[in-house]
């Protein structure tokens, strides 16, 4: 589900007239959660997120949209387990503490990125509507006891690593989200723009030229991470 698939509205609805049409009808219980919300995966990451409806998730299981209230009691309640389910898909089970601390955040905050890049249809519900990550928050919080930092520094930090990661990866994810030629106008548009700025007005950006990296290039997500490790790891009382 890395990208939207850019199929126009007319192929979009034959495709599924044609899938619904030659799908038998799913038995009246045979529905549960689980098969739902893949089904619902299957919907976006075909279709797009803005398709996602109780309709086309009938449609794609050949069941009555009536039936997925009987599991769901609206679409936002579905989209919040959803993107549970993903989650869990990425990292469920692979934050392992080490010896040593500091590693073992950054590869957490690795975890979080890839995984807002490989579903980045959902950044904006992910880093909004889900804070409820309990197990990544114990993991951040974890560590940083081990580098020696107190109650307060702990909690404080692995909140602010927390938002710092999500913010970051979310809007880099919205930028992938896009269809390419959108990013590619995007990216095109910033560097003109940015070569026709008056000196006078934006020495600093003139002085910094051909140096200053694209709003696409990975480099500035790796530049923010290095500089808040070296920040936390500087400060830790065990150093």
């Amino acid at each position: 589900m890395a990208t939207r698939k850019d199929a126009s509205p007319a192929a979009t609805k034959k495709a599924t007239t044609s899938a619904k049409a030659s799908r038998p009808r799913r038995a009246r219980d045979s529905l549960s959660r689980e098969i739902i919300v893949a089904a619902a995966a299957r919907v976006v990451e075909r279709d797009g997120l803005d398709r996602l409806t109780f309709q086309s998730i009938g449609e794609e299981l050949g069941a009555h949209p009536t039936s997925i209230y009987r599991h769901f009691r609206d679409k936002d309640e579905l989209l919040l387990a959803l993107i549970d389910t993903l989650r869990a898909r990425s990292y469920s089970g692979a934050m392992v503490p080490t010896d040593d601390w500091l590693a073992d955040l950054r590869a957490q905050a690795h975890l979080i990125h890839d995984h807002y890049m490989r579903y980045p249809e959902f950044a904006l519900q992910m880093a909004l509507r889900r804070p409820t990550d309990f197990s990544s928050m114990e993991f951040s919080i974890g560590a940083l006891r081990r580098g020696g930092y107190d109650r307060e520094h702990a909690a404080m930090y692995a909140r602010a690593l927390g938002q710092l990661i999500r913010s970051a990866s979310s809007i880099q994810a919205a930028l992938v989200a896009l269809p390419a030629e959108e990013q590619d106008a995007d990216e095109l548009t910033w560097q003109m723009e940015a070569r026709r700025l008056d000196p006078e007005e934006y020495p600093e950006i003139t002085w910094a030229g051909d140096a200053l990296p694209g709003i696409r290039d990975p480099r500035a997500w790796e530049t923010a991470l290095d500089l808040l490790l070296e920040s936390i790891g500087r400060h830790a009382p065990g150093a």
